[in-house]
């Protein structure tokens, strides 16, 4: 049965093109809908860049045909605008000239009329006062990416014969013999993408292990396990994996994912390797490290705090100077003896541009050329977002997402509909991205933020 799909105003901000996502089914949006987009068309940042373009994708319809009446849409469905429904009932308690609720009059009206109705909206409030209606209502799920049980780690662990193993560091192992065995003995053969990092067992003992990374139809062997970036080595498999993917160039490895709990070392380690090519190589490689930290904050205006776009975004940055004060001062126990001297050399670093740090909404637009980006925090961006920063990227430029999909600050966004994981699930396979998830066993920040990250 066609259904009548009635849409909230932040699905068309979160993803401007949800208007041709229904396929066959009828699209309504609420006069209400239209006068909020009217409001936020001035907006600064992403909300307001995401107003305008649903706008220009209603004028491009309205040109076509009558919206009030509905126009035929490509893939066989319709678009209507609907200005009825303003005497519709609504219980006790809803205040009626509300934008939400004069959606939900819409939906309500339509549902007495016969229609097959969801709303589709982001507010999971107004999903429940739904509910309350007894109408249908679900979230946006075009841009969500797989749930926990099959998300992509980068990462799996197969068994390959022992003859295979001996001699995998000179010539690897063709995919097609590597395999997998449950507690029952069934053997299966994983489906392996492109760069995938694999943890090699050998099948005659099984306290012999390899790591690896899929490279064609091979597994090879890692190329830098034995390099120290910046004085720093990797505690576990899945640094390991991370060191492989960020020291690779940017002409072999331009896009890094790198999704983990707190304390499993993904900015330390991303910034240990940028100075490493800034300052220990000789290739120039990269022109300076830039970092960008995009909280809720990032996609408003900066502010009328004092000072210039440096002073205003710092407190956003003190994460990243945690990380260089121990990356500047690697001897632990003299470590923080000498404040002044430590400030000086986080200074000197900012002040000759090796590192610099910008916000956000900044970059829109910009073509970033022979530059290590890091984008820590990435799970507080959104798709539109994340698909604006990876197409920044120029020549030489290598692009580092980092986040935890389970700590996010942004209004509607969630474990699945976050630009990180939406990243993560639409370029896996890419033979230019590399991903790896750090597991909550390899938190290296203290015995005590582990133990919280397994018990909280």
């Amino acid at each position: 049965m066609r259904k009548t799909y009635v849409l909230d105003t932040n699905v068309l901000i979160q993803a401007p093109y949800a208007l041709t996502c229904f396929e066959d089914n009828a699209v309504v949006l609420p006069l209400a809908v239209l006068e909020e987009l009217d409001g936020l068309k001035k907006a600064e940042g992403e909300r307001g860049a995401s107003a305008r373009a649903a706008i220009r994708a209603l004028e491009k319809y309205r040109t076509e045909g009558d919206l009030l009446g509905g126009i035929n849409m490509p893939d066989g469905g319709t678009l209507r605008v609907e200005t009825n429904c303003v005497d519709v009932a609504l219980p006790e308690g809803f205040l009626a000239h509300t934008g939400d609720n004069r959606i939900l009059k819409v939906a309500k009206g339509l549902s007495e009329r016969g229609e097959q109705v969801v709303l589709v909206t982001k507010d999971i409030l107004l999903r429940v006062k739904a509910q309350m209606l007894g109408l249908c209502a679900q979230d946006f799920t075009t841009e969500q990416a797989p749930d926990d049980g099959t998300a992509y780690t980068g990462r799996i662990a197969c068994y390959a014969p022992e003859a295979r193993f001996q001699g995998f560091r000179k010539k690897g192992v063709p995919v097609e013999e590597l395999y997998q065995a449950d507690e029952d003995g069934a053997v299966t053969r994983p489906a392996l993408v492109q760069n995938q990092f694999v943890v090699l067992h050998a099948d005659q003992s099984n306290h012999k292990t390899q790591l690896g990374r899929v490279c064609g139809d091979k597994v090879v062997a890692l190329e830098y396990m034995k390099r120290r970036p910046y004085g720093v080595s990797p505690r576990s498999a899945g640094q390991y994996f991370l060191q492989e993917a960020l020291m690779q160039p940017a002409d072999t490895a331009p896009l890094v994912i790198v999704r983990g709990m707190a304390g499993t070392a993904k900015t330390f380690y991303s910034l240990a390797v940028g100075l490493e090519k800034l300052l220990c190589e000789d290739k120039n490689e990269y022109r300076r490290i830039l970092v960008c930290r995009p909280n809720a904050q990032f996609d408003e205006d900066i502010g009328f705090l004092p000072g210039d776009e440096q002073d205003k975004i710092a407190p956003m940055l003190r994460p990243v100077l945690d990380n260089l004060e121990q990356l500047l001062d690697s001897n632990e126990d003299e470590r923080y003896r000498n404040e002044a001297e430590l400030r000086d050399k986080i200074q000197e670093i900012f002040a000759r541009g090796m590192i610099q740090a910008e916000a956000l909404n900044f970059i829109r637009g910009r073509s970033i050329a022979q530059t290590y980006l890091i984008i820590d925090e990435a799970q507080n961006m959104t798709p539109a977002q994340a698909k604006g920063i990876i197409t920044r990227a120029g020549r030489g430029t290598k692009i580092i997402l980092l986040g935890d999909p389970g700590q996010i600050d942004r209004p509607y966004l969630d474990e699945r509909t976050n630009g990180l994981s939406y990243a993560a699930a639409h370029m896996q396979g890419s033979p230019l991205c590399w991903q790896v998830v750090l597991t909550a066993e390899e938190c290296e920040r203290s015995p005590l933020a582990q133990d919280a990250i397994q018990r909280l």
